[in-house]
Order: structure tokens, then sequence, then C-alpha cells
């Protein structure tokens, strides 16, 4: 039978372990950590996952650019491992250990190709981060155990956006995570990877990290996960792109399964869902200001929103008629979101008329092709790239004006209290 125990989840993102001198940051974090019972997830350092993304794409696209793309990676990491840990020839080799599983990543051709290959070696970035975080705490003194986050997490094998086997997945961290926290020892694991029955490595969607630490809280039934970032909670907006933006205190699980479903970058969309299943708090703050309360994010809130916008590029509109100008019906429509569906393709935006239905969709270049050429079968298909959605939640008519004026608009939905735009220019950033 399980012991009752006041488990917590920390998610650490890889920008706060891009550098020597934030993973120093972190260690204070969890050298000041009171209970033992926690698990830590850490993402890859930095931008190391678009560092792989662009080996994987040399080695699809260039292949004489695919050496040169992994001594960055490789170099990056070395780096970080003698800044933190001068001398360790033991983490060294380690690392060294996973550099040669990176290449063989992209030697083990399959007929999925691209999807797979990308995740046998866009996986190694949080075992190389994982790897020297560890060391690095251990050498501090805390009493840290690494487990393999592709024994634990068990997943189909839909490369690139795994589905979880949560049976499976209970029983193997309840099996290997709770003994060590029985004995007092906290356990480091990675985000975004789990694995399928095969063994081969999976991912759990970009950003996946999030969605790990809530995996982890749901089957330890823990009392809190906390996110650290490099802002100081979740923002009414990005404050990259505005220059006038307010932290919120304090969101229900509803608006922010919304606010992620509409494409917020503060949180993988698959994490709230869990952490609703069970009451479990989570808590976005900046590893920056560590003392700051940040966002609480559960369940019952009882707040009045500011406008919250939403920022997402790489968008297409893509419109579909039949051909011979036969009204859209509903049969047209489940077979076009099937369709849809089959490439990988997300939906943003559906607006069907009686002989049209346009859908906006994030761009996946490398599966547009197939996707094009299926929906000409059935469809008079007309596409615009590259184009840009605004979305903005608990809407107000000054933030629209100034958002939308002069912006050429190509289709506009509203609904309650959300509206969007799908505009070919980017808004000025200039809110206040």
């Amino acid at each position: 039978m399980e012991k009752d125990m006041d488990i917590e989840v920390y998610k650490f993102g890889g920008s706060s372990i891009q550098s020597a001198d934030r993973v120093k940051k972190v260690a204070e974090i969890v050298k000041g950590i009171e209970s033992r019972n926690t698990v830590l997830i850490v993402s890859a350092m930095g931008k190391t996952t678009n560092l792989l993304e662009e080996v994987v794409n040399a080695h699809f696209d260039q292949p004489g650019r695919v050496q040169a793309a992994l001594e960055r990676v490789i170099d990056y990491h070395l780096r970080i491992a003698e800044e933190l840990l001068p001398g360790d020839d033991q983490v060294v080799g380690r690392l060294n250990d996973l550099f040669v599983e990176l290449e063989w990543g992209l030697d083990d051709q399959r007929p999925e190709q691209y999807d797979y290959v990308y995740d046998q070696v866009v996986a190694m970035g949080e075992l190389l981060s994982s790897t020297i975080v560890t060391a690095f705490l251990k050498a501090q003194g805390v009493p840290l155990i690494w487990l393999d986050a592709r024994d634990l997490i068990h997943t189909d094998r839909n490369f690139r956006n795994a589905r979880i086997d949560w049976e499976k997945t209970g029983e193997s961290i309840s099996r290997l995570v709770r003994p060590e926290l029985e004995r007092q020892n906290l356990v480091l694991t990675q985000g975004f990877i789990g694995s399928t029955p095969d063994n081969e490595n999976t991912t759990l969607g970009r950003e996946g990290s999030d969605f790990s630490a809530a995996i982890f809280a749901y089957c330890l039934k823990a009392q809190k996960v906390t996110v650290w970032k490099d802002v100081p909670g979740v923002m009414t907006a990005d404050p990259s792109r505005f220059e006038a933006v307010q932290k919120l205190e304090v969101l229900s699980f509803r608006e922010a399964i919304e606010m992620t479903y509409y494409g917020a970058k503060v949180l993988h969309p698959k994490t709230i869902k869990p952490l609703q299943n069970r009451q479990i708090p989570l808590i976005v703050r900046s590893f920056l200001e560590p003392e700051a309360p940040g966002t609480s994010i559960e369940d019952q809130v009882d707040v009045v929103y500011p406008p919250i916008i939403i920022i997402e590029e790489d968008q297409l509109l893509i419109q579909l008629s039949t051909p011979d100008y036969a009204f859209m019906e509903a049969q047209h429509l489940v077979d076009a979101f099937n369709i849809v569906a089959k490439h990988g393709f997300k939906m943003n935006v559906i607006r069907n008329t009686a002989i049209t239905l346009t859908l906006v969709t994030q761009d996946r270049p490398r599966h547009l092709p197939g996707l094009l050429e299926e929906l000409e079968k059935h469809y008079t298909v007309r596409i615009t790239k590259d184009v840009l959605l605004i979305t903005i939640r608990h809407t107000h008519s000054a933030t629209e004006d100034q958002l939308i004026q002069g912006k050429l608009i190509l289709l506009e939905e509203r609904f309650s209290n959300t509206v969007q735009f799908v505009t070919q220019s980017l808004p000025d950033y200039a809110l206040r």
C-alpha cells in the first residue's frame, strides 16, 4: 500500500539551465527545498532542442552539414560541464556515451523516417542536460537519484506527439520513484521524453516538459507542481512582444486550459488536465526571483481577467470547397477533419459557409505536401502561408483597435469573450 507523502514536483525549463551560472542558481533553489519528497524535472539546456532539430534537418536535407551541427551540440554541453565540474572525467565520459547514442539515432532508419529520427535524436537533449545538472547537484552535496524518464513514461508510437499509457506509466513511477523519495532522496529525471514498448525514444510535443511534470504529479498524487521559468509568472501577453504586460496573480484551471489551447506558450497544452483531475495546484515562478510568488493556477478562482493576448506565427489559412460548388455538408466536414488530423495538423480556427470550409493551422512544412495531395483529391484547395493568428481572451474594443489598426484582416472569429484575427502582418507591439 502506498504511503501518504507530501510530494512536490519542480520543473526547470531550458532557460533556467542554459549556462553554468544559471545551473548554479537552480542549485541554490534545490538546496533550499525543505521537503526531500520532491521530483525534479529538467528540460534540455537553452536552445539545445533547436540545435538538435538542425541536426535532424541537416541529416535529411544537407548531410554534409550534420557533423558541424553535431559539434555545436557537443561543444555547448562540454563547455558547461567543464565550467561547473572542471576536470571531472566521469561526467565527460557519461556525456560522450550520450553523444554516441545521439549519432546512433541518425543511423537508425525506419519507415516513419523524419518523425521517428526526430525523436531518437532530439530526446537526447534532456538526457544531456539532466546528466550535467545531476553531477553538479551531487557535487554540491544534494542527496539525489537520477532516473531515465524512458523507463518511467510509457507511450504509443505517435512520434513527436506521443500519447501516454497511463496505467503502465503510473505503475513504473510508483515502483521506481516512490521508494527513492521514501529514502529521502530527491529524484531528478527528464521532461519531454518517453519510450515505446519497443524502447524507442518518443517525445511529448514541443515544450512537453511541463506535461511531464503534470504526469509525475498525477501518478504520485503530488501536493503541488512548481514550474520555474524566466518570467515572473503567467503574463497577459508575451513580454518580448509587448511593452506593457501584467502578471496574472491567479488563474483557474479552466482559463489556463483555454489559454494553452489558443497557443499561449507559458505551458504545454496537455499540462492542466491531469492536475485538474487530482486538484493539484500549479505555480509558475521565476528562477531569477525565487522569492517572488509567481502565478497560482488552481480550481475555483473568482477573478475578473484583463484582456489576454496570444500570438501564433507560421500559420496556414486553408480554404476548401467542393469542385462542383455543392453545399459543404456534414460528411464533407468530417472527411476534411479526418484528413487534417491524419497528417498531424491541429485546427486553430474553423469556419464553414454554404460552399467553403476555412481552416487555420500551424504550418508543418514536411507534412504539408502529403496533406495537400490528399485534400486535393476531394476539394478545391487554396492556401495562404505565413499568416498570423491573434487571439484575445476577455476582449476589449480598445485592445482590438490597437492590435489590428491598419492591418489586413483575412478572417475574424468571435465566440463569447474571445476574438481571433488572422492577418498577414504583425501588430505594433506598443500596448500601454
